[in-house]
């Protein structure tokens, strides 16, 4: 019997420009890796990321000023996943073992450098954004560092969808576990996408988003992968998380709010930690 699907109530609201049942339904029809009784539980957190970007902005409490403590608190959550949960996973896997990287050394540490890869990856793109921004004569990045730094998110959101049905560890809970944080993840994203772009996010920006994670579920559900490549997209991921939370938190001129950061932070790590 299949598990309730814990983004069930997500998927009864305002969908009238996503059909959250046929995409479920398309998404759920063959797994590459979410293992027997987990494709519907993939196949709607896809959903509801996908409801992050579309219906983020009627969250009130998201869009609260001050910077809302749901941010800093979500921030906390997904580095929790990452520290606590996903690097210690990853490091205990023989994944990396199947790849020609040679070294014993080089393998041991494979995980930390594709890891730190994806940070350096995301510092860059968001050094690149803010210098195209200050040589602009106005505070709008031009149209070519919007879709740039959009196709980057993109491909993000692709692969946080793809992942949900390719796990570094088989069951339910992990998955559910994986979907909240990155759920959380996604509304920081969202939040920051949506200041920075504005009319253009908004307007066209959100969907294209949306469109890429369910895109990713679908390549996911459709396709299968190797430990090794698996384990280096998850690396590469953890890295994007921990960039693209830090840098929403250290800034003055975000006003996060540490304590809630914290409570989020120590609250996902216990859980983590239980299960």
């Amino acid at each position: 019997m299949l598990p309730e699907a814990p983004f069930a109530p997500l998927l009864t609201s305002e969908l009238a420009p996503v059909d959250a049942p046929l995409i479920a339904t398309a998404l759920g029809s063959r797994t590459g890796g979410a293992g027997s009784g987990n494709e519907l539980v993939a196949a709607s957190a896809a959903v509801a990321l996908a409801l992050v970007h579309l219906y983020g902005t009627r969250i009130r409490l998201v869009d609260a000023a001050p910077r809302s403590r749901i941010l800093s608190f979500g921030g906390g959550v997904s580095v929790a996943y990452v520290f606590v949960h996903l690097l210690p996973e990853l490091a205990r896997t023989e994944g990396f073992d199947e790849t020609p990287l040679g070294h014993p050394l080089v393998l041991e540490r494979s995980v930390h450098v594709v890891a730190l890869l994806g940070f350096v990856t995301f510092y860059g793109l968001e050094r690149f954004v803010a210098e195209s921004r200050d040589d602009e004569v106005g505070e709008e990045p031009s149209r070519g560092v919007y879709r740039i730094h959009l196709a980057s998110f993109a491909g993000y959101n692709a692969l946080v969808g793809y992942l949900l049905f390719h796990r570094e560890e088989a069951g339910t809970i992990p998955l559910v576990l994986f979907a909240v944080a990155m759920t959380l993840h996604f509304l920081v994203n969202d939040y920051a996408l949506r200041h920075h772009y504005r009319d253009a996010y908004r307007d066209r920006g959100r969907w294209v988003l949306a469109a890429a994670v369910l895109g990713g579920a679908l390549a996911g559900a459709l396709t299968t992968i190797d430990r090794g490549a698996l384990d280096v997209l998850f690396a590469f991921l953890a890295g994007g998380v921990v960039l693209n939370t830090i840098k929403e938190e250290l800034p003055e001129s975000r006003e996060s709010k540490f304590v809630a950061f914290a409570l989020g932070n120590a609250l996902y790590a216990g859980l983590l930690l239980l299960v």
